[in-house]
């Protein structure tokens, strides 16, 4: 994107349990938010009608349906569980509240999936665990590393289950879009641009479909995908668990040239801000990391767990907000300028914009 142009950098802020209230969506709203994004791996689908209501009782700003899509979560469990490692415990698809010897994994076809050998690695800082009997509709698996299970965290599961794009409950979830004026739906885990043109076929004629790149399928198949969607999303966090963590930050680098070069707008997503689901301050490498972002060339942010579950839902959305601001009063100066202009700063002389910059940085 050339960012000369000024194109507005958009903020998509994720609702949760501590926004997802009048008061705070206000707030947001006040912030100057563009998107609202309903993340459905976290929402019963007998909740999304009550949510839109709440969202457009307190706010105008745009909706965004965000799929959950073919990931494996294990269900609901008792507290933090701990697995350790050479301990044996048994996957269900039936739905049970988790315990360390049993706990469900969805959807329930995934079970089906299951192959003695089968790996699975739980969360970032999960146990992991490998399949040693399949039955139907359980499987038995070994300890390999110690971990936390807790509850509905996601799953990566090798080889990677042939699981449908979308599950019942996406379905269910466009249909209430649709039928209550819905325009943005987000596509998790595009493998395919066939993912995004069956999303397209449910959704309301015209919608604006954003497809999230964020598995090694979807690295493979970029260009069908950008090409096929509205608009591109990358989630850093999923992508992490399929590719080494060393080469995530150039796969987004890459997505986001690739999008600008298809003229589709493009995003990115996870742990911008990490620290403030904690703390009511970013650490300055996640201001660094923001920085860089909008420098690729990014059309706007994606904030997750920092407005969803974060300490300060309104704070992270503003501090963001400045962080562009920053981005934008810098990028005719300190980003491109010339080398001329550094040594006049170097100098003393105040004639240039960098130079008055450096002079009087405040």
């Amino acid at each position: 994107m050339n960012h000369a142009e000024r194109v507005k950098i958009a903020i998509l802020c994720t609702l949760g349990p501590r926004s997802l209230n009048g008061e705070t969506i206000a707030a947001l709203d006040a912030h100057d938010v563009d998107l609202f994004r309903i993340n459905l791996s976290h929402t019963a689908a007998d909740e999304i009608d009550d949510v839109i209501s709440l969202i457009r009782r307190h706010s105008a700003t745009p909706i965004c349906l965000d799929t959950e899509g073919p990931q494996v979560r294990c269900g609901p469990m008792a507290g933090e569980t701990r697995l350790e490692a050479g301990g044996r415990v048994v996957l269900t698809s039936e739905e049970v509240l988790g315990t360390s010897d049993r706990f469900t994994l969805r959807p329930a076809a995934a079970i089906g999936q299951l192959r003695v050998g089968s790996v699975l690695s739980i969360d970032f800082d999960g146990a992991a665990i490998a399949i040693t009997a399949v039955r139907d509709g359980s499987a038995t698996a070994e300890v390999a590393a110690a971990g936390r299970v807790q509850s509905n965290r996601a799953v990566t599961v090798q080889p990677e289950p042939g699981l449908p794009a979308l599950s019942e409950k996406d379905f269910a979830a466009v249909a209430v879009g649709a039928r209550t004026g819905i325009a943005h739906y987000a596509l998790s885990f595009a493998d395919v641009a066939a993912d995004v043109d069956r999303l397209r076929s449910l959704a309301p004629l015209g919608a604006h479909i954003i497809a999230k790149i964020e598995s090694r399928s979807g690295l493979r198949h970029m260009d069908e995908i950008i090409a096929a969607a509205d608009s591109v999303l990358i989630d850093r966090g999923d992508l992490s668990r399929e590719v080494p963590i060393e080469r995530v930050p150039y796969w987004q680098k890459t997505v986001v040239r690739r999008s600008n070069r298809w003229n589709r707008r493009v995003y990115v997503a996870t742990n911008l801000l990490d620290s403030m689901v904690t703390s009511s301050t970013p650490t300055v490498a996640e201001a660094n990391d923001l920085a860089n972002t909008l420098l690729d060339g990014v059309h706007g942010l994606v904030l997750a767990a920092e407005t969803a579950v974060g300490v300060d839902p309104v704070g992270a959305v503003a501090l963001t907000r400045r962080m562009i601001a920053a981005f934008e009063s810098a990028t005719g100066t300190q980003a491109f300028a010339d080398t001329a202009d550094l040594e006049t700063a170097r100098e003393g002389s105040t004639s240039t914009p960098l130079a008055k910059e450096i002079a009087d940085p405040f």
